[in-house]
């Protein structure tokens, strides 16, 4: 499908497949709780695990950041940029939604360099929720075939390339730097 296209289905709080630095994520508006469930239906998920969210700006990422926590050497590691993705786990703020956080009281967010989650957040307004696209038991989907050979013909797909990144984001704790899941 076309940018346009994808964008007015994440508008309409539906599930799309989207390109990121190393694989093709799900996503969809995390402030819809009716999005957000289809989601985690479709990857059957449970919702104690919590979402990445990403985005290319910080910006629409402090909605769901618990600034208060923050030291200026969190904000650094933060903005950085790395050799592969960086997903940090921050402190979220008590608004955030259980479907958000599920059992934690943090988030985990990156800032996206793939020039598709820009232009996604770019013209919906939000960030993404990012989850691994690919149905339990199988790989991660590298392209946009692999996406439509897993959740169907007419799934809604971004089609786009993945970016150079061998492996799916790193996730860091952003106070210990404890690291969750190697990238």
């Amino acid at each position: 499908m076309e940018l346009a296209q994808i964008v007015e289905r994440l508008k309409k709080n539906e599930v799309v497949a989207y390109p990121t630095e190393a694989v093709f994520g799900l996503g969809c508006n995390p402030n819809s709780k009716s999005a957000v469930e289809k989601l985690l239906i479709l990857k059957q998920r449970p919702v104690e695990k919590g979402l990445i969210l990403v985005a290319h700006k910080l910006d629409l990422l402090l909605p769901f950041i618990d600034e208060s926590r923050l030291k200026q050497s969190h904000w650094q590691l933060l903005t950085q940029q790395y050799d592969c993705p960086t997903t940090w786990v921050v402190p979220a703020k008590l608004s955030v939604p259980k479907f958000i956080t599920g059992q934690f009281d943090s988030v985990a967010v990156r800032l996206c360099t793939h020039p598709a989650v820009a232009q996604l957040c770019e013209q919906t307004g939000f960030a993404l929720t990012s989850t691994s696209a690919n149905l339990s038991g199988l790989p991660p989907c590298k392209t946009a075939q692999q996406v439509r050979s897993q959740f169907g013909e007419f799934f809604p797909v971004l089609d786009m390339a993945v970016g150079n990144a061998v492996n799916p984001s790193e996730i860091r704790d952003i106070f210990s730097r404890q690291i969750f899941r190697r990238g």
